[in-house]
This record gives structure tokens, C-alpha cells and sequence, in this order.
């Protein structure tokens, strides 16, 4: 899938003349667009803190505001931030359809997920409370406004925060009326709204009825999206703020009612509520998710990078480098890396080994696969390997094996060759059992088992073909390069590498 064809990748298209009308506009508009917005957000501060002031934290979680608090001051936070929204250049927005009251749905679900501005919806449904990742209350202005709207909050970094939540959302849901409306924006991530993208089952956990929300932003020039790829949240602040005006559509569907069976299956009740948006949108309803911070989709079981962070690795490599030999011998230095010594490593331990590659070069390669501070060298090679066309797949797979057969006993385990699966793809697998199941042999998955299974199999060969070798013709077979010629052609110029694996010249 190339970038143009990527839900998570957008950027902004002018012709030159708009171009120069925005940046004229731009000049005009910006800073004081910019300087009004900052105003009333620092109007909205006082206001939120007081909404909560006096309340312990344990009260703000078990109960929603009342009496003379929810009177004064939602209403006033309401008006203030529809002005944030009217000096950024949302003059208008249009709302179709009658949103539900609250006995009615519980929850809202917004879709598509394009951009922070997105928050606007937040004015037309009378600021509903939201889930959002607990690091946001510490950002300036936004950490009161979710502490005045009491937002479910989790926190990527503590483990039981996800089981934290969803009893909290449990509670709040199934609380015969006594929290407000929820709003949710299931896709839980951003994209260019050309398709929707899997919705995660958080809004559909309780089985209650929901109402389905379309976001529509009718421009000429789409300026406000921000996804994984391209333009960035300051660009489309930019490209926004220095337009005369934004249109923005909001339309409430009717109530979506589920089924029994749909209560007690949350994934098919998203699935279906899903279907029923993007057939009102005209537009694709994907599996597509985000998985790890990086654009996946599912295909029999694995999780498959939509661009794969073998392409972007050799990219590195080569600038670090010129032509093939830099990234032959890039790669053979990593390899030694992993047989020789741990393969768990920093930034400035992989820098030493690509020597005498940038340090800036092994900090962009950590990056691509791994958001802590230590990466395996083995998914780096075996990733970079398989798109690189230099080693073919056969040897590459019996590779991967070595390196994964962490107790030298000749099989691997369900979790190893998880791991491997992982290494090999660039992303983390988490369901390989049935892929375990049905290559072992005898229940124990030795090194032939999985030459033959990932070569062979009926689904798995060509998942992995389509998946390593992108640019190989339909046809080619296991040892195919990318330009669909065989390796076996190639033999009399292959070097045996200490593992047994061949290396092509």
C-alpha cells in the first residue's frame, strides 16, 4: 500500500494560487486567531477549576457534579469554548438529525476521527464526558477542562489503568441516568476519513444503545485532518487558522438498538455500528487499527503493518551509507551483533555496531521499531533483511530460527515463535497459536516445520510472500527477490555466513 492509498496519511492539497492566498491570509489571520483562542482558554482555566474546587479526588470519581456547580458553570465553559472554536474560523456549523437524550443513549460515538478539532462536536452535544490518555491532564488548560468534564482517563504506562477504565465506564453506563452522555470516538486514533478504521468495543462493552455521530468537514481545501503521516497538528492549525472561514457538518443518525446477541459480543455490536456509519458516509468500513502506535491490518491472525518499517529501516541504512554495499555490511554487522552478544540494545550501542553510521541514523532505527529505550536487533535485521532482497526467504526463515531458539534445543516454543513472527513482520503479533497448531509437528515446532509452513502453507506462504516481497510478481515463489526473479539462479555467488545462512551478492 503506498501513502496515497493510506487512511493514516494526509496532506494537505493547494494549487499555488490558494497556497499564496493562505500564506498572505495566513500572515494576517494567524497570530490573532491565535492570540483570541489563547484568551478564552485562559478565560475557560479559572472557570474549570472552580467547577471542582473543594471536591476531593475520590468524590470527582464516584459521582457527577451537582446542583448549583453543574448550573453555572457548563453552560458558561460551553459558550466559551464554541468561541474558542468561532475565532479559529468555524463561523458555522451545521447540525442535521435530533441527538437522543440521554435514557434514549447513553452514548455517542463520533466517527471519523480526523483531527483534535474534531472537539467541536463537544458544543452540539451539550459536553459529554469522554475518555482520554491520563498524560493529557498534565498539558496547560486541557488537564482542567478534562478535570471539570470528570473524563474517564488511562494511562499507557500502568497496566491495570485499561481494567481500571472499563470498570469505570461500566459503572458510569449502566448508572440509570444518574453520569451524563459519553462521548467516544471508537476508531481511537486519527485518520484521513476516507474509510473507518476497526472500532475498538470500549463504547459497546455495556450493551447499551448508542447513537451513531458523523463528523463531515465540507472545504474546498481539507485543512484540518492530522494523521500518523503528513501534514502535522501545527500544519493543520496553520492551514486552518488561514482560511476565511471552516464548515463543519455534525448529524445525529438515529438511536442504534442492539441485538441479544450483539450485547453479548461487544466486538460484533462495534463491527455492525461501524458498517451502519460507513454506509451512511459512502464510504469503506475497514479492519484496519492502530496497533503499538503503528497503521495495522489483520489478515489470518497477524497483524500486518500497512507500511512496514522494513522500507523506511533501509531508507536509514542507505543515507548512512551509499548504494548496496553500505547496507550489506550494515546488516551483517547486526547480525553478528545478535549471534554474538545480547540482542537487547540502546540508540548509542547501535550506533557502535553501524559504525561509522550517524548516531542520528541509530536513534531513527530505534524509533521504528521500539518506543522504549532499548531495541532487539534481531527484529531489525530480519524485518530490513526480508525487504531488502539479499538474502532469500528459506535461508532468511532458518535465521530467524537460530536466533529465536533462545535454549538451542531445536524447537521453539508458541511465545519464540510469537517473537519471531514479531521480528519478522515489524510489529509485535500477539495471536500465533493457530499458526503454532498448525505447522508443529508432533506439537513441537522445529526448524524444518517452519521453512515449510511459512513457505508452503496455503495461507500463511502467501500472506508472508505479499507481506516481505511487495514488489514480487503473483507467481514468484519463496525465493523470489522483488523483481520476481528466483535466487536459486544466483547460487554460485552466494557466502555462507556462520549460521548457515546465504547471503546474495
Amino acid at each position: 500500500m503506498n501513502e496515497l492509498d493510506n487512511p493514516f496519511f494526509h496532506r494537505v492539497k493547494m494549487s499555488t494560487f490558494l497556497r499564496l492566498r493562505g500564506l498572505v491570509l495566513g500572515c494576517l489571520l494567524f497570530p490573532v486567531r491565535v492570540v483570541l483562542v489563547l484568551l478564552f482558554l485562559l478565560l475557560m482555566w479559572p472557570l474549570a477549576r472552580l467547577h471542582l474546587a473543594g471536591l476531593s479526588a475520590e468524590e470527582r470519581r464516584r459521582r457527577p457534579v451537582a446542583g448549583w456547580r453543574r448550573r453555572l458553570f457548563p453552560p458558561a465553559i460551553r459558550l466559551l469554548s464554541r468561541a474558542v472554536f468561532f475565532w479559529l474560523g468555524f463561523v458555522w456549523l451545521r447540525v442535521k438529525g435530533r441527538k437522543a437524550r440521554l435514557e434514549e443513549a447513553p452514548v455517542l460515538v463520533a466517527a471519523p476521527h480526523s483531527t483534535f478539532l474534531d472537539m467541536l462536536v463537544l458544543c452540539p452535544t451539550g459536553l459529554p464526558t469522554v475518555v482520554s490518555r491520563s498524560e493529557n491532564t498534565r498539558l496547560p488548560v486541557i488537564g482542567a477542562l478534562l478535570e471539570f468534564n470528570q473524563s474517564v482517563l488511562v494511562s499507557r504506562k500502568d497496566p491495570d489503568s485499561r481494567k481500571k477504565a472499563v470498570a469505570q465506564l461500566t459503572q458510569r453506563l449502566t448508572s440509570n441516568g444518574s453520569w451524563p452522555q459519553m462521548l467516544m470516538f471508537p476508531e481511537g486514533t486519527t485518520t484521513n476519513g476516507s474509510v473507518l478504521i476497526k472500532f475498538k468495543p470500549g463504547a459497546f462493552l455495556c450493551g447499551v444503545p448508542v447513537q451513531p455521530v458523523l463528523l463531515r468537514y465540507p472545504n474546498k481545501v481539507d485543512t484540518v485532518r492530522w494523521s500518523y503521516k503528513g501534514t502535522t497538528w501545527l500544519g493543520a492549525l496553520w492551514h486552518t487558522a488561514s482560511q476565511l472561514y471552516t464548515n463543519m457538518t455534525v448529524e445525529f443518525l438515529p438511536v442504534y438498538e442492539p441485538s441479544a446477541e450483539e450485547k453479548s459480543n461487544p466486538q460484533l455490536y462495534a463491527d455492525n455500528v461501524q458498517k451502519t456509519m460507513a454506509e451512511a458516509l459512502g464510504i469503506p468500513a475497514t479492519d484496519y487499527v492502530m496497533q503499538g502506535g503503528v497503521p495495522v491490518r489483520k489478515e489470518s491472525g497477524l497483524s500486518l503493518p500497512l507500511l512496514s518499517p522494513g522500507g523506511e529501516a533501509l531508507a536509514l541504512l542507505r543515507r548512512a551509507g551509499v548504494g548496496a554495499a553500505p547496507v550489506e555490511t550494515a546488516l551483517d554487522a547486526i547480525l553478528d551483533r545478535c549471534q554474538s552478544g545480547s540482542a537487547l540494545i540502546g540508540a548509542q550501542e547501535l550506533a557502535a555496531v553501524l559504525a561509522p553510521a550517524e548516531p542520528r541514523v541509530a536513534m531513527a532505527l530505534c524509533g521504528l521499531y521500539s518506543q522504549e529505550q532499548r531495541v532487539d536487533l534481531r527484529q531489525i535485521y530480519l524485518n530490513a533483511a526480508a525487504h531488502s532482497g539479499l538474502v532469500d526467504t528459506r535461508s532468511l526463515l532458518r535465521t530467524a530460527f537460530n536466533l529465536f531458539d533462545s535454549d538451542g534445543t531445536g524447537n521453539l516454543s508458541g511465545q519464540e515463535l510469537s517473537d519471531l513472527m514479531g521480528a519478522l513482520l515489524g510489529i509485535r503479533q500477539h495471536h500465533t497459536e493457530q499458526l503454532y497448531s498448525e505447522m508443529a509437528s508432533g506439537g513441537r515446532l522445529n526448524q524444518d516445520d517452519l521453512v515449510r509452513g511459512l513457505t508452503s502453507h496455503a495461507i500463511y506462504g502467501q500472506v508472508l510472500r505479499r507481506h516481505l516481497r511487495p514488489d514480487a510478481g503473483p507467481d514468484a515463489g519463496p525465493d523470489a527477490g522483488p523483481d520476481g526473479a528466483t535466487r536459486s539462479s544466483l547460487a554460485e555467488h552466494n557466502t555462507s555466513l556462520p549460521n548457515g545462512n546465504k547471503k546474495v551478492i
